[in-house]
């Protein structure tokens, strides 16, 4: 399913076991205190939820997706409606909502439900895409009237749903306060994806995009993530997620806040290049993010609202992350809340009750016979029933934008929109964002549904609210929020929100001034101040990208709009300011011949050996740029992270680039060095910078392991059933010292890295305690075709002139790809020369491995791997 199974070995089966929360049966964490917590729906309705949503009246709509993540046939999937009708905690009845493949994300608004999913051809039954669509059920009978409208198309790698399956495809809805419906794309990314209204875009990456219900005015909002799941969004439009990296060392799980236009670096520049990123606010190792939902609902106990909740599927786990304001940021604390085996997604009604799924070991190809749905309710929770927002008054709409409950203000706000009655729906969305008397939370409420309702007519009341302090953050961001509404907006507030002592304030005025596209904004822009903190990573370090860093957050932004305004003139121009370091790292973005003409005219007026170095490092990063990106390649589980750039290529300013630098070059030849560094930072290839041939490094020696030897042997493990092994691994502790020596003898060390200062093979063990428990481990060492971990499936790469190479990718970039065997050797193949490209069924890791173990030594060597956790 999903992206689901990040595991870090080569036959990850991540089952949980004996632990699955069945109502009386224990869960993997007591219950949450104040909480209580039944089974809602079992595998014989909802077999593999993938996803679920849940409509404010407290409707359950399940994504059933029983092709999974790796499956490939269609015909599996299916949206389901689960009521409650005496709301005692169990689904009474369900229908067959809708039939889709792969459903990914729901949203439910109204008599709407939206759905995203993958796309089948009728005739060749192989995908063809992933499409936001909308379903409709006026008559309220939990069918789907007809056929789904379409929102966007191709908003996926059509080319790589079909090898591999939706695993790194795009997923989650959800829709925040201001009415956009936030997209979370995985880094399959997508190449022309078309809106409702013809617009065509394309992303090389993962990240968000967002789009108006309606189906229009699609764009990117943040960029540089690997594999976003969901989104979880606050009452004030900060927006979180809980996605993660890999570079070939293990799949990290980073917690971020995505700010909009932020660029989160993934693949190319999160590790060397973090200078220019926005980092994460926090790296908590191993795991694999799924759902996510902003809980913030009055009649939960105080300690479990007004926090993100973000599901992990790879530790069966629902975090809570207390976040802090830091800046225009955040920083967070990470705690364990409740257990569920496998969890997918999660969501709450409008009276409180909340449902999360469980995949519950369904595999990466689902199950008809597992999964299921909870329910959780704070243990003096009662029914209240939701009104039926149809038949209520602008009036009544108005009293529930409100209401403490986000889920009653976003749905008010909606039918407010709605409302034939433009003139009165926009006066009462008016009145509730200036009385000062309510809540933020519902003042800014008001303030982004008037702003929906109102459209340009509203400028002039937005303008007016810049000049609150507590609303002036939002007023600037509604009022550049619609491309379409921007011409008769004044920059004058904007300008002043620089100047704020608030950083959020400065963060939307500097968002605004990027959207609107007045390049007098430009100058304002460039005086943005640059922290000590903006800094490259030393050559051979891997930069802080999941550090909070709020003092980058403003220059970043800055950065970011200046590029949007493609303010070359005022960049060029800024070079011998103050405003030098801010307008030279604009520039590294500016691939146009004024940007090089301009940088190489001013590089003899500056004074500064440490300024002319700059210039010459943002022109060694404009020699190449990303060849335009046309969905027929995908960097794969492990991409090359060096960056600047994956697939680099040559454009019309490369020539002058290369003259120039030859010549600065030939002027210091005691600089010979700096000029080679400068070219491999920057994978340039320009030959006159190639280091001087040295003598080969001698191969470190690996210790050779029989493993066909090793898998003939029969002890104990080899004599016994695999049910009988796992009991007795259960009940045996272990000794970690003598699981150390098994680890070298049974021949994992041929194929796994422990350490990070080691060289990545196959799976990286470093952090397999942190994702599996310790009968997860077993059971993938005895069964290891159960499941491929993910970038460790065996290929076959047939070269040009037949011949053939079978082991797993272990490095690939846009020109190589290095595969090692099972026996360790290492074959290195240009891109070029390879005539075809198979994933293989089978691991390469062979059964048998264990055969002659005891089931003590067994049990030593799961504790061991169990104890790594980094």
């Amino acid at each position: 399913m999903i992206k689901l199974p990040l595991a870090l070995i080569c036959s990850a089966s991540l089952m949980i076991g004996a632990k699955h929360y069945m109502g009386d049966e224990p869960s993997l964490l007591p219950d949450p205190p104040g909480l209580t917590i039944s089974r809602f729906a079992g595998p014989d309705v909802t077999p593999s939820p993938a996803c679920l949503a849940v409509a404010p009246n407290g409707d359950v709509y399940v994504g059933v997706d029983m092709i999974g993540s790796l499956g490939k046939d269609p015909g599996k999937g299916r949206i389901l409606r689960l009521t409650d009708a005496d709301n005692d905690g169990k689904m009474d009845a369900h229908t067959d909502f809708a039939t889709v493949d792969n459903p990914r994300g729901i949203m439910v608004l109204g008599t709407k439900v939206y759905v995203l999913h993958t796309t089948f051809s009728e005739e060749t039954k192989k995908a063809t895409g992933m499409s936001l669509v909308v379903f409709e059920d006026k008559d309220a009978d939990g069918k789907a009237d007809g056929p789904a409208q379409p929102l966007i198309t191709d908003l996926s790698n059509t080319k790589y749903i079909q090898e591999r399956g939706t695993d790194h495809a795009t997923n989650g809805i959800r829709m925040g306060i201001d009415g956009w419906i936030y997209i979370s794309v995985g880094d399959f990314g997508f190449h022309n994806a078309t809106d409702r209204s013809g617009k065509k875009l394309t992303m090389l990456g993962g990240g968000i995009v967002r789009v108006r219900p309606d189906g229009t005015e699609m764009e990117v909002f943040t960029h540089g993530t690997r594999n976003v799941y969901d989104v979880a969004i606050d009452p004030f439009m900060n927006v979180y997620t809980r996605e993660n990296t890999n570079d070939g060392g293990g799949w990290n799980v980073r917690f971020s806040h995505h700010i909009q236009s932020g660029e989160y670096g993934y693949p190319v520049l999160f590790q060397n290049f973090t200078d220019e990123i926005l980092p994460a606010l926090v790296d908590v190792g191993g795991g694999s993010g799924t759902g996510a939902l902003y809980l913030s609902e009055p009649k939960w106990p105080a300690q479990y609202t007004n926090v993100p909740m973000m599901a992990d599927w790879g530790r069966s786990m629902l975090y809570i992350h207390r976040v802090t304001p830091d800046g225009a940021s955040f920083t967070q604390k990470e705690e364990e809340f409740l257990g569920l085996p496998q969890i997918t997604d999660l969501d709450v009604d409008g009276s409180g009750r909340m449902y999360l799924s469980a995949w519950d070991g369904a595999g990466y190809s689902g199950s008809p016979n597992k999964g299921y749905i909870i329910r959780a309710v704070p243990n003096d929770w009662t029914y209240t029933a939701f009104p039926d927002l149809s038949k209520a008054t602008v009036a009544e709409l108005a009293e529930l934008l409100k209401s403490p409950s986000a889920v009653a203000r976003l749905n008010a706000s909606q039918e407010l929109i709605g409302r034939s009655d433009k003139q009165a729906a926009a006066a009462a969305a008016l009145a509730v964002a200036n009385d000062a008397q309510l809540s933020p939370e519902s003042r800014v409420a008001g303030v982004y549904t008037y702003t929906q309702v109102a459209g340009r007519d509203g400028i002039a009341a937005l303008t007016e609210l810049t000049k609150d302090a507590l609303l002036r953050e939002h007023a600037l961001r509604a009022l550049a929020d619609r491309k379409a509404n921007l011409q008769d907006v004044s920059i004058e507030p904007f300008l002043a929100g620089l100047k704020d002592e608030n950083p959020r304030v400065a963060a939307a005025a500097i968002i605004g001034l990027g959207r609107l596209g007045r390049m007098e904004a430009a100058h304002a822009l460039l005086q943005t101040k640059l922290p000590a903190s903006f800094n490259a990573p030393a050559k051979g370090t891997e930069g802080p990208h999941a550090t909070p860093n709020a003092a980058i957050i403003l220059p970043h932004l800055a950065v970011q709009a200046l590029v949007q305004l493609h303010a070359v003139d005022s960049c060029v121009a800024a070079v011998t300011s103050e405003s030098s370091s801010l307008a030279l790292w604009a520039l590294r973005y500016m691939h146009d011949m004024k940007a090089v003409n301009g940088l190489i005219a001013v590089y003899p007026k500056l004074k500064t050996t440490r300024t002319k170095d700059k210039v010459i490092t943002t022109l060694a990063r404009l020699y190449k740029k990303e060849a335009d990106y046309d969905a027929s390649w995908w960097w794969g589980t492990r991409p090359d992270s060096h960056g600047p750039y994956y697939k680099a290529v040559s454009w019309e300013g490369s020539p002058a680039i290369e003259k120039f630098l030859k010549r600065e070059a030939l002027k210091f030849p005691a600089r010979k060095q700096y000029f080679t560094d400068l070219d491999a930072r920057h994978r340039m290839e320009i030959a006159a910078f190639a280091p001087a041939k040295q003598e080969a490094a001698v191969a470190k020696n690996e210790p050779k392991v029989d493993l066909e030897k090793i898998k003939n042997k029969k002890g104990q493990v080899g004599k016994a059933s695999i049910e009988d092994v796992l009991i007795a691994v259960n009940n045996i502790k272990g000794d970690p010292a003598k699981g150390k020596v098994l680890f070298t003898t049974q021949g994992c060390i041929a194929c796994h890295s422990i350490s990070k200062g080691e060289k990545m093979k196959g799976p990286y063990m470093g952090q397999v305690g942190s994702i599996m428990n310790r009968e997860q481990i077993a059971e993938s060492i005895l069964k290891p075709n159960a499941s491929i971990s993910q970038g460790f499936a065996t290929v076959m790469i047939t070269a040009k002139g037949g011949k053939s190479y079978t082991g797993f990718v272990t490095e690939e970039t846009a020109q190589r790809v290095v595969l090692r065997d099972i026996g360790g050797n290492v074959t290195t193949l240009k891109t070029s020369d390879i005539a075809s490209r198979k994933e293989l069924k089978n691991s390469m890791m062979p059964a048998g491995l264990a055969n002659a173990l005891s089931y003590e030594e067994l049990a030593s060597l799961v504790t061991f791997l169990a104890q790594q956790k980094k």
